[in-house]
């Protein structure tokens, strides 16, 4: 099972760098994450140059596509050429965005009245599009999924594990990394954002 973790130009590393690191601790068990990016390099926020590990393309081949977001992730969502590359399918695919990634999904018409979390900035644009904003972490409907704050890139990450591996391995992911002595906490606190967020499907 493979995950691209989208990453575009100005992304923030946490919110990349989170997702696919706790995603590999499952390489074993044959899931594994690539930052997939528009350009052979791309740079971060902080001026972090990256060579992406898999081309734009990818995310037609991969079963989980991750939207990472950044400080331009607004002219993301405006640039239609930019869009067209990113031919999503939530029939067959998991389909998470981070933060700002929600205004691609926004754009590329995947909510569908769906209620979204992202960061404080970004929250008055996905407003202005008609999307509704939660004041929470995480929040996800059948196969579509998105996280708010740069930290709750922990919960897209338990999510995706537990959708394609089972809650097992999502906890023992969350234990290894969680700090030490508050190994219990953290991963009842990421299992609880991943079940709070489900919504009820009719």
């Amino acid at each position: 099972m493979q995950v691209a973790v989208v990453t575009f130009d100005g992304f923030n590393e946490l919110d990349s760098f989170i997702s696919s690191a706790l995603i590999n601790r499952g390489r074993k068990d044959g899931l594994e994450a690539f930052i997939t990016t528009p350009t052979p390099v791309v740079t971060s926020m902080n001026g972090v140059q990256v060579t992406g590990q898999r081309p734009m393309g990818f995310v037609t081949e991969a079963e989980v596509v991750l939207i990472g977001s950044g400080v331009k992730a607004h002219e993301v969502a405006a640039d239609d050429r930019m869009l067209s590359r990113l031919q999503l399918d939530p029939s067959r695919q998991l389909i998470g965005a981070q933060c700002s990634g929600a205004l691609v999904l926004a754009r590329l018409g995947l909510l569908n009245g769906m209620p979204v979390c992202t960061d404080v900035k970004t929250r008055a644009l996905l407003e202005a599009l008609g999307v509704t904003v939660l004041d929470a972490p995480f929040h996800t409907e059948g196969d579509i999924a998105t996280a708010g704050g740069c930290l709750a890139s922990q919960y897209l990450a338990a999510w995706v594990i537990t959708r394609t591996l089972g809650e097992e391995a999502a906890r023992n992911v969350i234990d290894y990394v969680a700090p030490v002595g508050e190994n219990q906490e953290a991963v009842e606190r990421a299992m609880r954002a991943v079940h709070a967020g489900k919504a009820t499907l009719h």
